[in-house]
């Protein structure tokens, strides 16, 4: 990985526990999980299918926003989107130009980057699978998400789209994107808090999630990203009863 790639931005159920949180909590944080660092705390507030508003104790997060730009009235202005990938249940340059402020920076995989207009893409990072980087005090890792299944390869094809592992004082978050149970999620380690997709035909089941989610052993999983279409819906309930004990199912109510 380049040197100037490093430097970003450093100027600018019975076996696992289960947390249901209300949809749609703002910025005063009623409602938001909770997770302590060394130095404050990470909190978590779902908005829609793939979008989520994290706080840190040094930037507020925005991870694949999308829909209309007063989804997010009340929260804080963000400091860093985050953009996995271009499909248009995670980037939306519309809702983009409504929340990216003056001093708001981006990271995103290399197709989104080159999607963007001028002005955006020189607030904006591309990373690779692979690629690491600092947005401050918060070390950002691109990790692969991508299909295995043969009649599925064209949804996310191998070394395209990102997810995300960020390290937070010392907390570890991985954000999936979209993908299948694939060996590099089932190869994480030390992750206190973990998106995971499940939706078919897009990414992968229930079972294949939380099988793969057994392996890597998140200290807490929130399953997101689950409404597919021609009956590709899964179940979140049922993903956290297949949980293994030791790991804390959080319930996001991200359809409302």
């Amino acid at each position: 990985m380049s040197q100037n790639r490093r430097q970003f931005l450093i100027h600018t159920a019975a076996a696992s526990t289960l947390t249901v949180l209300p949809f749609a909590a703002h910025a005063d944080g009623q409602g938001a999980d909770s997770f302590p660092t060394a130095n404050g705390a990470i909190e978590i507030t779902p908005v829609d299918h793939a979008s989520f508003v994290m706080k840190t104790p040094t930037a507020v997060i925005y991870v694949d926003p999308v829909g209309d730009a007063s989804n997010y009235e009340g929260f804080p202005t963000a400091d860093l989107v985050l953009i996995t990938h271009e499909h248009g249940d995670h980037f939306n340059l519309d809702t983009l130009n409504g929340i990216v402020a003056e001093n708001t920076a981006l990271v995103t995989n290399p197709a989104v980057f080159d999607m963007l207009p001028e002005d955006m893409q020189a607030k904006a990072m591309q990373m690779a699978n692979g690629d690491d980087t600092k947005f401050g005090d918060i070390a950002i890792e691109a990790v692969p998400a991508y299909n295995t299944t043969e009649d599925r390869l064209n949804f996310h094809p191998k070394g395209r789209d990102n997810g995300y592992v960020l390290t937070v004082d010392g907390s570890r978050v991985y954000i999936s994107g979209d993908t299948e149970d694939i060996p590099e999620m089932r190869a994480l380690e030390d992750i206190d808090i973990a998106f995971v997709c499940m939706n078919l035909p897009f990414t992968m089941s229930a079972e294949a999630a939380a099988d793969a989610v057994n392996e890597f052993k998140p200290a807490n999983v929130y399953p997101y990203h689950y409404r597919g279409r021609d009956n590709g819906t899964q179940d979140p309930m049922a993903f956290a009863e297949m949980l293994a004990d030791g790991i804390s199912a959080k319930m996001g109510g991200w359809y409302g």
